[in-house]
This record gives C-alpha cells, structure tokens and sequence, in this order.
C-alpha cells in the first residue's frame, strides 16, 4: 500500500503509484467527484510524485516535493477558474506551454481543475492538446462528473471517479493530523458525506459555522410560528442574499430536515447533525412525517431551480409557505 498524503482514496493512490513505477502513466487523467471529495489534493499529490526525485515517489522531503507543495515548481502548473470561469485565454497560455521542454524534472505537469466551469471556447481549445500531447507532458483535469464536460474530452483522458470517503477515515484524520477534540471531528466527518475537503475547511469557516445556527433558528421560527406573515419576511430577506449564501442555506435545510426524517423513521445514529440530537428529536415529535417528507421534495426541486433563471422570491414564497410547523 502507497502512503501518500491523501485522506481515503487508496485504491487511486495504490493505481496512480503503480503507474509511475511501472511507467505506463497516461498522458492525460480526469478525476470525478463532488466538490471537496479530494480531487485537486489527489491531483496535486500525484503531480508531486510524477516529478519526485527521491527513490519512493512521492518522499515529500526532496526539493521537487517541496518546490510542488509550496506551488513554485517550474515544471508544474496549477490552472484554476477566474471569478468562477475558465477562461480562453488561460487554456492558450496552457497549450503555448506544453511545447515547451521541462526545466528541471523529465516531464511537466498541468492541473486544470473546474473543467465544468470552462467556456466552450476553451474546452475546444484543449482538444488538439489532449490528441497529441509532447511524450513529456501530463494533463490533470477535474470535474464533478464525466457528463458536467464535453465527452471528446472524456475520450481522451483515463478517468478516475473518486467516491466519498468513509466517516471514521475523515475522522480519523482530523483527529491525528488536525488535532480535532473527538467530538468536534465526528460532527465535521458526519457533516462533510465523505468529502475529507470539505471538512478540512469547515474547520476555521466562521461563517459556515453562523449559517448553520441561522439555519436551525429558521427550523425553530417555522415551527413556533406558523403565520404567513412571518414566513414571507424570512423569504423576501434570503431572496436577497447573494447566490452562494443562499444556496447554502437550502442545503442546510435539507441536511436539518432529513436528519428529523430519520429519526422519525427509527434510525437516529444515522443523522449528521449529532450535536442537534435534542431538538430534531423534538421536531421528529412534533412535526408530521408526511410535510416532512413533502418539505425535503420541494426543497430539491427548489435547489435545482436556482441553477436556472427563476424568480428566486417567488420559489422562496412557496418553499417558506410550506414548511412544516
């Protein structure tokens, strides 16, 4: 088994290891799966051992890993979106690179992570990189999944899914490298559904941390308070949040409400929320478990509608309207 510095994912670490030492690496991957799962972490581990010059790659103590850890490697480049778009420009520069010799490892390494994210202009633009690259280059690219990119760029890539991670790895791992309190990184794993990423981040988000209270006390206000009056103000002032915020937000909701869902249906060591424990109890008491099981419904359709031109207020209106008191 290969020890690289990834939390889960061994059998991609095991397989990406073998490949360097086998030398049959490819000339381009693609690795898949939801945001904070370990996808540019895994990319840029394995970028580091690609260009390692210690005998076990990666040692993560010669000055290659070092120079890679610290992003100032000349032969390794790390490409991500600009105010959320990959642009043209960025991928041109990529491919006016990738003719280029290495500057002091044997091959050159680019990360381009997003690709979901990229303008039709510069997804096409890496095509005839991806068709025939220099024997010296190898491309990493990232995405959520195979269908979020063009599939003649899938075609040309080995791909990679990674799934989420068990809980008692993210925990574990909180705990040794991080120094969580075990309380604190149980919470953190059950909150993260596998994604070691996002738990790592979550450590020190305050505002995370503020969103979550804000998003209890909505639960708690719905259910004391079942006037419309105050659900359409609750509405009309998350209708204004900036989109990031707001998206957030609903999927609290929904992470509050499945946890009530399944501690109604008899298994409550399976909520994330343990340190809510007593109020879900309580709400999984008092609120009928079919407007539950409605509510969690209408809040996906709604999550899926803001990824469209909707009137947000509106949908807001209804989902509010409805929640379960």
């Amino acid at each position: 088994m290969t020890s690289w510095p990834i939390i889960g994912h061994t059998w991609a670490v095991d397989l990406l290891a073998r490949s360097i030492k086998s030398g049959h690496i490819s000339h381009a991957y693609l690795f898949t799966g939801p945001e904070g799962v370990g996808k540019t972490t895994l990319a840029r581990v394995f970028a580091q051992a690609l260009l390692c010059e210690g005998e076990e790659p990666s040692c993560g103590e010669c000055r290659s890993c070092r120079h890679v850890a610290a992003g100032v490697h000349p032969d390794m480049r790390l490409v991500e979106p600009q105010e959320g778009l990959l642009r043209v420009e960025q991928v041109r520069e990529v491919t006016r690179e990738v003719s280029r010799r290495p500057v002091e490892a044997r091959r050159r390494v680019f990360i381009l992570t997003h690709m979901e994210r990229a303008h039709p202009a510069a997804a096409n633009a890496l095509l005839k990189t991806l068709e025939e690259p220099p024997a010296h280059v190898v491309i990493i690219l990232t995405a959520p999944a195979e269908e979020a990119i063009l599939s003649t760029l899938v075609s040309r890539c080995r791909v990679m899914a990674l799934r989420p991670v068990p809980e008692e790895e993210i925990r574990r791992a909180l705990e040794e490298r991080w120094g969580e309190p075990p309380e604190r990184a149980r919470l953190l794993a059950r909150l993260s559904g596998g994604r070691p990423g996002w738990a790592i981040r979550a450590r020190e988000d305050e505002a995370f941390w503020a969103l979550r209270d804000t998003a209890f006390d909505l639960v708690a206000t719905f259910a004391q308070n079942g006037t419309r009056w105050v659900r359409l103000e609750a509405a009309e002032q998350w209708s204004r949040a900036d989109r990031e915020k707001r998206e957030t937000l609903l999927s609290l909701l929904q992470l509050i409400y499945r946890d009530t869902l399944v501690i109604q249906e008899g298994e409550p060591d399976a909520i994330r929320n343990v340190d809510k424990e007593e109020v879900l109890a309580e709400w999984a008491e008092r609120f009928p478990r079919d407007k539950v099981r409605e509510f969690i419904r209408r809040l996906m359709d709604v999550q899926q509608y803001m990824q469209k031109n909707i009137n947000v207020r509106l949908a807001l209106d209804v989902l509010f309207l409805s929640a379960p008191r």
